[in-house]
């Protein structure tokens, strides 16, 4: 049982880990779920502060993935239409069948957004790219956490490597 433990472990880091990229998955999550798993086997120690603070970092970025290109919206010049539509973008992006949906939602909810405020197509444009900034940044941001909890998950297996390998 404990060796399935670890092995759903790493198969959920590296879940969280692609998660960051590929829409539909829950990446920074699912790699969370990793830690907890590995923690549950014996051979590795319970640390429940450590569960705790990767937990809270996790609902963090979480929330933030879903402002984060709106702040990239409004640093490039957009108004608050362009931040909506970045929101309504990333939302329609993130359950449209369309591949790169939600790459390419925020950008044209923002522009769209903007363009109905302003009528200007370069002003929509430097908005929405703002937009897109924001996404990249955030799907960045994301994955530097999962690459954090992979490094925990190895960090914990060879600090009680003796215990684990009783387990083999």
């Amino acid at each position: 049982m404990d060796l399935l433990l670890i092995i759903l472990g790493l198969i959920l880091i590296l879940v969280g880990i692609v998660g960051c990229i590929v829409p539909g998955l829950p990446g920074p999550f699912s790699a969370w779920l990793g830690l907890l798993l590995t923690m549950l086997a014996k051979p590795i120690p319970d640390d429940w502060s450590l569960l705790a603070i990767t937990f809270i970092a996790t609902l963090i970025v979480s929330v933030l993935d879903y402002f984060i290109p709106a702040i990239g919206t409004k640093k490039f010049g957009g108004s608050k239409y362009g931040i909506y539509g970045s929101i309504i973008g990333l939302a329609i992006g993130f359950f449209s069948p369309v591949p790169g949906g939600i790459l390419i939602g925020p950008f044209v909810g923002a522009f769209v957004g903007e363009y109905i405020k302003n009528n200007d197509t370069e002003k929509s444009l430097k908005a929405a790219f703002g937009a897109f900034v924001g996404f990249l940044t955030s799907t960045g941001m994301q994955l530097i956490l999962t690459l954090i909890f992979a490094s925990i998950y190895f960090w914990m297996l060879y600090n009680n490597w003796q215990a684990v390998q009783s387990i083999f």
